[in-house]
């Protein structure tokens, strides 16, 4: 992800499946993620240096720095099925 307009977000959606590793290459941003049950933050801000999102997170990313460059490394091509793209089914898909 790269040129992201300031105020933006992007994210806001979790995998039954997949895992992602993210990287700042460039610039910086924070990662909110959320379990069903608690939240953290994570600012990436180093090239060195990524983050392991696991199934079956929550997931947005927000405060983008001019220039902030996100590389994202996926564990399975693309399946529209394995998103869950609205947060209350998210908590559904937690609890059940």
């Amino acid at each position: 992800m790269y040129d992201i307009p300031s105020g933006s977000k992007r994210g806001g959606h979790a995998h039954k499946k997949q895992q992602e590793f993210l990287i700042a290459l460039s610039g910086s941003f924070d990662v909110i993620l959320k379990d069903g049950k608690s939240t953290q933050t994570v600012i990436l801000n180093r090239p060195n240096l990524g983050l392991l999102i696991v199934d079956g997170i929550w997931r947005e990313l927000c405060n983008f720095s001019s220039g902030a460059v996100c590389l994202v490394l996926a564990s399975d091509e693309f399946d529209e099925e394995d998103y869950i793209r609205e947060y209350k089914n998210f908590k559904l898909f937690k609890n059940r």
